[in-house]
């Protein structure tokens, strides 16, 4: 063999090489393999979503400023307004359990394990949006079924009256599992630390808010 076929024989084995390694790196585990079920669940976006960078867009682009995600409260909610005392959750119907909405059907395969992940999830949420209440924060909820295209318009402006108090507060929808059925740039503000041991309890102890507008909706 000349060398220039001996050169042409391994920078084809090394090509080879290179793509079966770039392919092993991207390949999920097989459907039924063992670690799968982790595989996936750990690639879900659990802050971020669509659907949250278009409510927190739409907030800011009507003037509130606000922190998201903010991990001194319960839940981490998307939404922090402490100048309005208000907390906005942003939920999958699905993950969440919304009651009556088509969007949230068990999956018909392992059974057990889906009814007790989202009940898990529906207890959690109760006990977390009751802390908050206490603590004399209002809570809403905005579902993912109500910011579709034909209601997404209607539901963010009743939102922004929900926070600024144009709608009674008995009015606001702040009960996980429930809410109105539909009828027809990430936005940033980091928190400076807060000395105060628990910030959930008092306005006077929310740090300044630093807001720098992110990412639009898509």
């Amino acid at each position: 063999m000349s060398s220039q076929s001996r050169q042409s024989t391994r920078r084809t084995a090394k090509s080879t090489r290179r793509t079966a390694k770039s392919v092993r790196s991207v390949t999920p585990p097989e459907k039924y393999a063992r670690g799968t079920r982790s595989y996936t669940m750990s690639h879900i976006r659990g802050k971020d979503t669509a659907i949250e960078v278009l409510v927190r867009s739409y907030l800011f682009r009507h003037g509130l400023r606000f922190r998201k995600n903010d991990r001194r409260y319960p839940g981490h909610p998307d939404v922090v307004l402490p100048k309005y005392r208000t907390i906005v959750f942003v939920n999958g119907c699905f993950w969440h359990m919304h009651e009556g909405c088509a969007k949230h059907t068990m999956p018909k395969s392992n059974v057990e394990f889906w009814s007790a992940k989202l009940l898990r999830n529906h207890d959690r949420d109760v006990r977390q949006h009751a802390e908050l209440r206490a603590a004399g924060w209002k809570v809403i909820v905005v579902w993912e079924c109500e910011l579709t295209k034909a209601t997404r318009e209607a539901r963010l402006e009743r939102l922004i009256d929900e926070i600024t108090g144009t709608v009674a507060d008995d009015d606001a929808t702040d009960e996980p599992g429930k809410g109105t059925e539909p009828t027809a740039d990430a936005v940033t503000a980091e928190p400076t630390a807060d000395p105060a041991d628990n910030p959930m309890m008092s306005s006077a102890s929310t740090p300044t808010i630093v807001s720098n507008q992110g990412k639009d909706a898509q």
